[in-house]
């Protein structure tokens, strides 16, 4: 009988090992998106550090393609076409339709879609984390390189770290719960600030 539980012990330390180093990146990442992309929405509190953009923190609210974050002193909604960008030092509000590569910056959660084409994947584990490093096969593109560390247990993303041109930005991610957010969290609302500058750059 000890042996049988011995064996069956064994078994299952195998299977664990097997479920943890067996996955390539492309099968954690996926896993990683499929958790950040509820349906009904997801948030997270976030730290930025930045050579490029200086250091921030706040939170950060996604949906599907839409986003919104939010700092002390600069505040961003993307519908999925339009971007609004209120910075309150001058009470303004910026009003633009970014392309792509111009998303890859301006949103740390774009990685969901980001790895999935135009980009060379490794992974490297530790004992809590899956870390993949993605290269462009690209170099033209802005966004040239990047580490994303995964939890292993929950698979939510705890790191991104992106290189665009010589520096890198890194995004520290924590709390992420899944919520029931509306559409309209993701516009503007010029009632709530009624004396803003609006400039439209479309």
């Amino acid at each position: 009988m000890k042996t049988k539980r011995l064996f069956l012990g064994l078994l299952l330390a195998v299977l664990t090992i097997n479920a943890c180093f067996g996955q390539t990146a492309t099968q954690v990442l996926d896993r990683c998106a499929a958790k950040v992309s509820s349906q009904d929405g997801a948030t997270a509190n976030f730290a930025m550090t930045s050579a490029q953009y200086g250091d921030a923190q706040g939170t950060i609210s996604i949906k599907g393609q839409m986003f919104r974050t939010q700092t002390g002193t600069v505040s961003m909604w993307f519908d999925g076409t339009t971007l609004w960008t209120y910075m309150a030092q001058n009470d303004e509000v910026n009003i633009s339709t970014p392309n792509d590569q111009q998303l890859q910056t301006l949103n740390p959660y774009n990685f969901i879609n980001m790895y999935r084409s135009g980009f060379s994947t490794t992974m490297n584990t530790t004992a809590t984390t899956f870390v993949v490093h993605l290269t462009a096969t690209d170099q033209q593109r802005r966004i040239r390189e990047a580490f994303i560390t995964v939890d292993k247990t929950s698979y939510a993303p705890k790191e991104i770290k992106m290189l665009q041109g010589n520096r890198w930005t890194t995004f520290t991610i924590s709390n992420l719960r899944t919520e029931r957010l509306a559409d309209t969290m993701f516009r503007f609302d010029h009632t709530a600030y009624p004396n803003a500058e609006v400039i439209d750059l479309r």
